[in-house]
């Protein structure tokens, strides 16, 4: 009973700063949240996904939608966008190291919860 309550006070506290965190924003609709689990995976395996991918792999979003999405992490400070060394017009997303770090945090701190 003691991990519900742990469980639900962290769920309030993320509530409490949800104006400003990537919390918030990755929330916003399943598209977010996806763009966000698609970004991380390929970060932590270490794999390059570029912004055209990205916009493929989003299910149920147009690629204007997507890139409006994109554009609003990037401005967010969330994900950057990296020109590839072959082909200038190719970009890269990844995630920023502040993203990177406040994300690993939500995760450890959701496993001490839970486990």
């Amino acid at each position: 009973m003691q991990k519900t309550k742990d469980l639900l006070n962290f769920w309030e506290e993320q509530m409490r700063h949800s104006h400003t965190s990537s919390n918030y924003f990755f929330r916003k609709s399943p598209s977010h949240y996806h763009m966000m689990l698609l970004v991380m995976s390929a970060y932590k395996h270490e794999e390059k996904l570029s912004v055209e991918e990205l916009k493929t792999k989003l299910f149920k979003t147009s690629r204007p939608k997507s890139a409006l999405i994109i554009n609003e992490a990037c401005e967010k400070k969330f994900f950057f966008l990296e020109k590839t060394s072959t082909d200038q017009r190719k970009k890269n997303i990844k995630p920023t190291e502040s993203f990177v770090k406040e994300f690993e945090e939500y995760i450890e701190t959701l496993k001490g919860l839970v486990l």
